[in-house]
């Protein structure tokens, strides 16, 4: 019997996966527990439905990413700290920091978990930082710590 899952089950499939499941399993658990739907006609038209409107709402995620990014080529983040001699700022510049200036000066909300800085800046300079937008799209941020 053609089933479609409503929830992730461990050995069987994934959520809003169609599967074949013997008849007793479907009616005796999966169907009393509201695992699984009949993959008849009309729950069919509601996957499919379903699908579609996530693979919308994807694509208008990926839509918005590819915008920031674009605003993002023409950013220059500056970052004012203090520093000692030779450049080197006491304390450094984490991803935290970088997220909330750029929050700050150019109102662009990003996840510091996103941005994938390879050690804490920890001198003066100009860097360029990548940040990942969406899956597939990342960003180049260049930002200028001064004193």
């Amino acid at each position: 019997m053609k089933v479609i899952l409503n929830a992730d089950i461990k050995g069987v499939g994934k959520k809003n996966e169609i599967i074949n499941a013997s008849d007793g399993y479907a009616r005796n658990y999966l169907f009393p527990k509201n695992l699984a739907v009949l993959a008849d006609a009309q729950n069919m038209n509601v996957l499919n439905a379903k699908k579609a409107s996530e693979q919308h709402k994807k694509d208008l995620e990926c839509e918005e990413a590819k915008k920031v990014q674009e605003k993002m080529k023409n950013i220059v983040l500056k970052i004012t700290t203090k520093a000692g001699e030779n450049g080197k700022t006491f304390g450094s510049i984490t991803s935290k920091e970088i997220a909330e200036t750029l929050e700050k000066q150019f109102k662009i909300k990003v996840d510091k978990k996103k941005i994938m800085l390879p050690e804490q800046i920890k001198t003066l300079g100009t860097y360029v930082v990548d940040i990942k937008l969406y899956e597939g799209v990342i960003g180049k941020l260049t930002v200028s710590v001064t004193e």
